[in-house]
């Protein structure tokens, strides 16, 4: 399995993908209704999908996973850039810190950060922070469901994918339990050619997990929850290339 997606509802999709696009020079996939896809590829290392699909309303509860992006030394810099994309400044009672808190046009919190040494090579998002009921077991769950590895950071547990370029995925504590309302931004992996889906499910609930229910009939994919509560999907493997 792999990390392939960073899902982001939206009221607005194509307004929003376009605006997370420019945020981190993206490469368009997708661009039809109600849906719209943009890639980020990261030289020598992970390829992330930023995927917009509709809801119904703004986010109404604090957001247990949002992008923390690159800024170092050029921080201002780019929180100008943003503010001029359509970002505007957040007060999320962060007090006095070095990072500054934005809000994307539909409210989605994000973060431009300080110079950090665990950022070097990251691109443009520099750490993905995951609301976390215990780290450490956390930690364990997603490095065995990624493939990503544990590294030096900031956050209690923090992991990367193998080639140790591409963001961070931080699991921090959390301030409260997950509620009941689904995470307006989760992740999404891929099962690759060779894996079992219902054997994957099992594991998934021998490790803290548990799956869904189907809320929209039938679909390619499943939705879990990790042992925090916080949603993810597991995509189907990719299908075979047409013999040539």
């Amino acid at each position: 399995m792999y990390l392939e997606n960073l899902v982001i509802d939206a009221v607005e999709p194509q307004r929003l993908g376009r605006f997370w696009e420019a945020v981190v020079g993206g490469e368009t996939l997708t661009d039809a209704p109600g849906i719209y896809e943009t890639r980020l590829s990261i030289k020598g290392g992970p390829v992330l999908d930023l995927c917009f699909q509709p809801v119904p309303g703004p986010p109404s509860e604090p957001p247990r996973l949002h992008p923390d992006l690159l800024g170092g030394p050029r921080q201002a810099e780019v929180v100008e850039r943003l503010l001029g994309l359509g970002a505007r400044h957040l007060d999320i009672g962060q007090r006095d810190v070095p990072r500054v808190v934005l809000a994307d046009p539909e409210g989605n919190a994000l973060c431009v950060m300080e110079e950090r040494a665990s950022y070097d090579g990251t691109g443009p998002i520099a750490a993905l922070p995951l609301d976390s009921a215990d780290p450490d077991r956390d930690a364990e769950f997603w490095s065995w469901l990624t493939g990503w590895t544990d590294v030096a950071g900031a956050a209690p547990r923090s992991l990367r994918h193998p080639s140790l370029v591409g963001p961070l995925l931080e699991l921090c504590a959390e301030q409260a339990p997950k509620g009941a309302a689904k995470n307006r931004l989760h992740l999404d992996v891929r099962l690759e050619s060779g894996d079992d889906p219902d054997q994957v499910a099992a594991t998934i609930a021998e490790r803290g997990g548990r799956e869904l229910p189907a809320q929209w009939g039938e679909l390619p994919w499943r939705s879990f929850a990790d042992p925090s509560g916080n949603e993810f999907c597991v995509l189907p493997a990719p299908a075979p290339a047409p013999a040539g």
